[in-house]
């Protein structure tokens, strides 16, 4: 049986994770010379292929960065995590109903699946399953956005804002999302009308955040559901559970078995260029370099987890 990851976790130094950082940095920062940026507005931070920045922040509040750790970005597809977490504040498990829990093996955006499966998205972190989430939300709480935005907040003592370019790009690349809610609404699985779905969806993408606010919000994931800044809990230790077992297995678009294979932790990418991370008991982690690979994921910002993972024997595999 395989140990804890506070079995095999020794006291490491401030000074060492910061060299280790930068190492890790020097050897994964050229590979973003391989992928793709995602087609946004150039003013925005993640239109700049040479941008870089690592993040590992431990449960007692220690921080370690490298690189543009600090430089805002709109926080894409991992957004989709939080929006999971206030789903299932508000409705339990009785959100997988609706949204199921299995990988889906085709890219994040297919509607082919979604008709097959008579509009009942596998999981929440393809956009059909995030689409659901969002009109839950638009159900269960008195404020949706906030119940996203506020709990983003709470989790990085930052206050989570939209950033309005961003947000005009997003509107106007919603047609399949519009094309996604309208299908799940003809299946009954889209309660309210998808210009408001759509709309809630579009802004949580467009929150601002860090490499180390995201790195930060990742923690109570690694800590059992409870929020290491203020103690206060988020979720109950099972569900907690539940939504690290979907990352790791739904997290990372149609490549979520290479992230597992490679990293052996949970982990949610975006098309911003980020890859946040939680390792249960240690940290919360988050790499960041636009350039993407064919599936979607920040090139260098996987090659920089997968070489933080085999120095930090951080796989829980």
């Amino acid at each position: 049986m395989p140990s804890s990851p506070a079995a095999h976790s020794a006291p490491i130094e401030s000074s060492d994770l910061e060299a280790l950082l930068a190492d890790v940095a020097d050897r994964s920062r050229h590979l973003a010379e391989e992928g793709e940026v995602e087609d946004q507005p150039e003013e925005l931070p993640s239109a700049e292929s040479t941008r870089f920045a690592l993040a590992l922040v431990d449960l007692d509040g220690n921080e370690h960065v490298t690189g543009d750790a600090d430089l805002g970005f709109a926080i894409q597809s991992v957004v989709k995590v939080f929006a999971l977490t206030a789903a299932l504040q508000h409705v339990g498990e009785d959100l997988f109903d609706r949204v199921g829990r299995e990988p889906s093996g085709d890219p994040f955006n297919s509607l082919v699946q979604l008709e097959q499966e008579q509009g009942i998205p596998r999981n929440p972190f393809i956009n059909a399953g995030a689409l659901t989430v969002c009109d839950v939300l638009l159900d269960a709480a008195d404020d949706p956005y906030d119940a996203v935005a506020g709990l983003l907040g709470d989790l990085t003592g930052d206050e989570a804002a939209v950033n309005d370019t961003a947000l005009d790009a997003e509107r106007e690349g919603s047609s399949l999302n519009r094309a996604m809610g309208h299908l799940m609404q003809s299946f009954g699985n889209v309660h309210h009308p998808v210009d408001d779905v759509v709309e809630l969806y579009v802004r949580l993408c467009s929150l601002t955040v860090t490499t180390r606010t995201l790195a930060r919000a990742a923690r109570f994931l690694a800590n059992e559901g409870v929020n290491p800044l203020t103690g206060a809990p988020v979720l109950s230790e099972p569900l907690a559970r539940r939504v690290n077992a979907l990352m790791l297995t739904c997290g990372t678009y149609d490549a979520a078995g290479q992230f597992a294979y490679d990293l052996g932790f949970p982990c949610k990418s975006g098309v911003a260029g980020a890859v946040m991370g939680d390792v249960p008991g240690r940290f919360g982690v988050c790499a960041w370099s636009p350039p993407l690979d064919e599936k979607g994921n920040s090139r260098a910002g996987r090659a920089a987890l997968h070489l933080l993972s085999e120095r930090l024997d951080l796989s829980l595999l």
